[in-house]
């Protein structure tokens, strides 16, 4: 019997402390919805993390931070969705100075949960999930059962995957994420990629559909 071809993948590079990650998710959701795709979770990790030598060293930078963030909330406002900075922020960093301390006890689970659920075939699922646990605007996300709920409503348990991740380096494919983003030609987050094209940005998403429509991949 002939199997069916393999479905189009659209892997999307993506962030836990990043607001536009976090309002690309509905799109995500509606991408697997309306078109005949795979859409994968590929995390990473955000930048003050991994460029944290180099990064908002500079009046320059500090402009660029001031700017996501009333862009963020302008472009929440106009998708309808609520939005405010994470407390705690899964990044621990002064963000007087932009000093990123060594010990960073949110960011480094978080991103390892969505490796995981990215395994169990979930991983959009809780990114949405738990982005909206994260950025939603009610603080505390981190506490009691909260997490566990958000990862509940994504189709997953928290204890069984935290069990799992001690079977592995998630950060190892962290870590490949990391050089397919780079590879692809970009470097920022959300960036979605189909058939080696990047589409950055939360509002891409529209261009995205349209190659996707061109590809014949509609539903």
């Amino acid at each position: 019997m002939a199997q069916n071809p393999p479905k189009t993948v659209v892997d999307v590079y993506w962030s836990f402390r990043s607001p536009y990650s976090y309002l690309v998710t509905p799109d995500l959701l509606r991408l697997r919805e309306d078109y005949d795709v795979e859409v994968k979770l590929r995390p990473v990790l955000p930048i003050a993390v991994r460029a944290k030598e180099t990064l908002f060293d500079d009046v320059e930078g500090q402009k660029k931070v001031g700017y996501i963030l009333m862009d963020a909330a302008r472009r929440a406002e106009f998708l309808g969705m609520p939005i405010a900075f994470p407390s705690p922020d899964p990044v621990v960093q002064d963000l007087q100075t932009f000093t990123v301390a060594k010990d960073q006890p949110y960011i480094y689970r978080l991103v390892s949960l969505g490796v995981e659920a990215e395994r169990q075939g979930k991983g959009i699922d809780l990114a949405y999930q738990v982005s909206h646990l994260v950025w939603g605007g009610e603080p505390g996300w981190d506490q009691g059962q909260r997490l566990a709920d958000a990862v509940a409503a994504a189709g997953l348990d928290l204890a069984e995957m935290e069990a799992s991740l001690q079977q592995y380096d998630p950060l190892a494919e962290v870590d490949k994420n990391q050089a397919a983003l780079e590879a692809s030609g970009h470097w920022g987050v959300p960036t979605m990629v189909v058939n080696g094209e990047p589409f950055f940005g939360q509002d891409r998403i529209d261009t995205l559909r349209w190659r996707l429509d061109q590809l014949g991949l509609r539903n």
